[in-house]
């Protein structure tokens, strides 16, 4: 009782806490902050052009696109979240995050994750509507109403992310070891001291139950876009359809199986660093991938884009010159 009391008493004292290197050995270190610089460059240079491909094509400007650049956010802030941290502490040779910069790491990157499973479910709606009620998507889908949908995800994903960081910090720590590159959910509630972390357990538990719901009615949404595609006599018309969906479904299946994975999976060190790679890492530098080869219009958009930024780069030059 003395011994976990005074763990407890011990726990006012970490202002920090140091979170798993990927190797001791100085060139690995170097190593992994080349992998990971590449992987965060990509990542944000493949959003940053969904982003700016929506933004300055006006034939992009309906609601699917503004979810797609709403997703490209979200996947860009994610990844910002965790990347850059973890490349300056193995650049300085360091595992230190301090106790607030835990905090503000894992608030915003449940933040980003949850906006990123919301808004994949409501982007499943807005392709069931346009697909299946093509002659009420004007209605159904106007500006205001999608302007509420995205603004209800930011909100609830943030309140989400308040709630999950309330209840892992909500027990003190025996420990300030984190076996992992980042302040994950479940290392975090494996150092707790008290029976308070099952707060945290509760949440998650809910959280599991609504992302099912959300997963079923993500499937049958799809059940009933495919049985409608099929249906569509036009193979231009079928093709059409299924180049905007695909993406969206194979984003979709890509963050929930990567998900599954890393919170089912049996319990060992380097299986939690595989798997929390895949689906922390992996998701938003393949969605900006996977949407600019499956879509026509973001490829021609991309297109254009490139070539008006080549175009601007050679006057500047010529003025130069």
């Amino acid at each position: 009782m003395n011994v976990k009391k005074q763990s407890m008493d011990n726990q006012s004292s970490f202002s920090e806490f140091l979170l798993l290197e990927f190797s001791d050995v100085r060139e690995l270190q170097i190593l992994h902050f080349i992998i990971f610089l590449v992987l965060y460059l990509a990542t944000v240079t493949g959003n940053l052009l969904i982003i700016s491909a929506v933004a300055f094509d006006h034939h992009l400007h309906t609601p699917m696109y503004f979810f797609l650049m709403n997703l490209a956010l979200q996947d860009l802030g994610q990844a910002s979240v965790i990347i850059p941290k973890s490349m300056v502490n193995s650049l300085l040779n360091t595992r230190r995050i301090s106790y607030s910069g835990c905090v503000a790491q894992l608030l915003f990157f449940v933040f980003f994750v949850g906006s990123d499973f919301f808004l994949l479910t409501v982007m499943a709606y807005d392709r069931y509507v346009a697909i299946c009620k093509p002659l009420q998507y004007g209605m159904l889908m106007n500006t205001q109403t999608y302007i509420q949908m995205i603004s209800s995800v930011w909100i609830s994903s943030f309140f989400y992310g308040v709630l999950h960081t309330g209840g892992t910090f909500a027990s003190p720590f025996c420990s300030n070891v984190v076996n992992q590159f980042f302040c994950e959910i479940p290392q975090l509630l494996k150092l707790a001291c008290t029976d308070l972390y099952l707060i945290e357990v509760g949440v998650i538990v809910i959280s599991a139950v609504f992302g099912i719901g959300c997963f079923i009615f993500n499937i049958i949404s799809y059940v009933y876009i495919f049985t409608a595609v099929l249906k569509i006599p036009s193979t231009e018309g079928r093709q059409k359809a299924f180049s905007t969906c695909l993406p969206h479904l194979i984003v979709y299946c890509l963050f929930v199986f990567t998900s599954y994975f890393a919170f089912f999976k049996p319990s060992s060190l380097h299986l939690d660093l595989a798997f929390t790679v895949m689906y922390s890492m992996v998701p938003p530098l393949m969605n900006p991938v996977i949407y600019s080869m499956r879509n026509r219009e973001i490829k021609n958009a991309l297109s254009k884009l490139l070539r008006l930024r080549h175009s601007s780069m050679k006057n500047l030059s010529s003025l130069i010159l």
